[in-house]
């Protein structure tokens, strides 16, 4: 009886101790952690809207209520984060609209849709993907992505053929599923586009 109570203290004084430990580390790394999250966002902001001063978060934006909105318009996927992209004297150029694609081939991947004012596609960025390499992985290389760069559609589709029009997107070759998760994620950010320019957020 001596030994199981002497166990369970020492058990006890152990696991408070990992504890404290284990919330010492998390107070230590969090806020390393948060900026280079930051730092990953806006790099990937940089990347979609090079010419832009500034990014601002949208005011009153509501990811649950975009994701809803672009839902009912067919789309499996999410509306994230949406920023405003502004130009040196402060003016609004466009948007940078991050989304979740749902329907990868190994999961989600997240990324951010850089959106001109007229519709035009700037590209995208990818912040969160776990494709296979050589495959699905290639959907962040510049081959793949720069197929939606400067183009103005109402919305993509991809392909097996080299594209024969704007909408059109050449899909990496052995990762159609990945290829289409991507147009369909740039699609629901278009689709969101629409409804920011009806003043709906």
């Amino acid at each position: 009886m001596k030994k199981i109570i002497h166990d369970t203290l020492i058990l006890t004084a152990l696991t408070l101790i990992l504890g404290f430990v284990l919330g010492m580390v998390y107070n230590i790394t969090k806020e390393p952690i948060a900026k280079a999250e930051a730092d990953a966002q806006l790099t990937a902001f940089k990347e979609v809207f090079e010419d832009a001063a500034s990014f601002d978060a949208l005011e009153g934006f509501d990811s649950e209520k975009a994701s809803s909105y672009v839902t009912a318009k067919g789309f499996k996927d999410s509306i994230d984060d949406v920023q405003t992209a502004k130009d040196a004297s402060g003016e609004k150029i466009g948007y940078v609209i991050t989304v979740t694609a749902k329907d990868a081939s190994q999961g989600t991947v997240t990324f951010s849709v850089g959106i001109r004012d007229d519709g035009t596609v700037n590209g995208y960025s990818v912040t969160d993907i776990a494709e296979t390499p050589g495959l699905g992985m290639k959907a962040t290389e510049d081959e793949f992505a720069s197929q939606f760069n400067g183009k103005n559609v109402d919305s993509f589709k991809v392909v097996k053929q080299s594209p024969s029009e704007d909408d059109e997107i050449e899909a990496i070759s052995g990762a159609t599923i990945t290829s289409k998760a991507i147009a369909c994620g740039v699609n629901a950010a278009k689709a969101y586009f629409g409804e920011l320019l009806a003043g709906g957020e």
